[in-house]
């Protein structure tokens, strides 16, 4: 990746002359079967720029309790798309097509224009759980049905792909726009790209620009999502398996809560007993493994491309003398 990154042909992308993000973005936009796509430093400007882009000031925005979008991008919903948010209980970050369809708000002056709806998959606060395909399919009826937008935080979408049968472009043809992460698990040190049609794209990059995302050289970033698009997303996998082990040794240990099913690369777990989730981390810390506690009593730990399997047997030990 680093070598593609040296090697990198560079342009000035905010007037679409960086070859690099021109063929970054043409891949994925081909990958998902979608028109075109839109190279952002982060997943959460790519989520931000989709609502802004599908919404007008005023507008509701259905999710998950737990979504991304809404617990961990500062209010931008509020703070750059002037939407309010109805935020659903899902399970484990899911919500169905029922739930979607009972949240949609009657043409009615007194109340908030309901107009997008956004999923996230995999569920990052749901310790990593995939969509099942039926429920977006429906979720996609629901929405075409009522005219509503359906936007995708896609920022771990490939790990629930490693997972299940779907493709790509499958999920291209039931949203309308989608956010892919280049970091994460496939190893880019920066970028994301949403995905849509023509018309959303062309708006989303004038909102971009607005937004100081418009990058110049910016292909030195585009070359290593290119390369982790076409070399690393076969190895998602493993991430999965070293994330069982680990959580299989977590669950011998009596201090050790509930542990969510674990499904992909991420683990979420409760600590109880004679530790705190703080306390646990600051002793994962003194033994050089970082992990993050996202409560006071619960516990993620995330496996990704630079987790060896020799890291990993040093953590289930560490684990294991606790």
């Amino acid at each position: 990746m680093l070598e593609a990154m040296m090697n990198a042909k560079v342009g000035d992308d905010v007037f679409h002359e960086d070859p690099s993000i021109n063929e970054l973005e043409a891949f994925a936009a081909d990958m998902f079967g979608m028109e075109e796509a839109m190279f952002c430093p982060s997943g959460t400007m790519s989520n931000e720029i989709a609502v802004k882009a599908h919404t007008n000031a005023g507008d509701e925005v259905i999710c998950e309790y737990n979504s991304h979008i809404y617990v961990y991008e500062g209010g931008g919903i509020a703070f750059n798309s002037f939407c309010q948010v109805r935020p659903i209980p899902g399970n484990r970050g899911r919500i169905k097509a029922h739930q979607v369809l009972d949240s949609i708000n009657p043409d009615d002056i007194h109340r908030a224009p309901t107009r997008l709806v956004s999923l996230e998959n995999t569920c990052n606060r749901g310790g990593g759980s995939c969509y099942d395909w039926n429920d977006i399919t429906e979720i996609s009826n629901v929405c075409r049905d009522h005219h509503l937008n359906l936007h995708l935080d896609g920022a771990r979408l490939f790990n629930a792909l490693a997972e299940t049968e779907q493709t790509p472009r499958q999920y291209g043809s039931a949203f309308d726009s989608i956010n892919i992460c280049l970091s994460k698990g496939l190893g880019a040190p920066v970028g994301s790209l949403l995905l849509g049609s023509s018309a959303f794209i062309k708006k989303s990059r004038r909102i971009r620009k607005v937004w100081g995302g418009g990058m110049r050289q910016a292909g030195f970033l585009g070359a290593a999502g290119l390369f982790a698009l076409k070399n690393n997303v076969h190895r998602l996998h493993d991430d999965h398996l070293r994330a069982l082990k680990i959580a299989e040794a977590l669950n011998k240990k009596s201090f050790i809560g509930e542990i969510m099913p674990v499904e992909t690369n991420i683990i979420i777990f409760e600590v109880k007993g004679s530790y705190t989730a703080k306390s646990l981390a600051e002793k994962f810390k003194e033994n050089q493994i970082l992990v993050i506690p996202i409560s006071e009593t619960k516990i993620r730990i995330v496996l990704h491309l630079d987790i060896s399997p020799a890291m990993v047997n040093e953590t289930i030990q560490f684990i294991d003398s606790l």
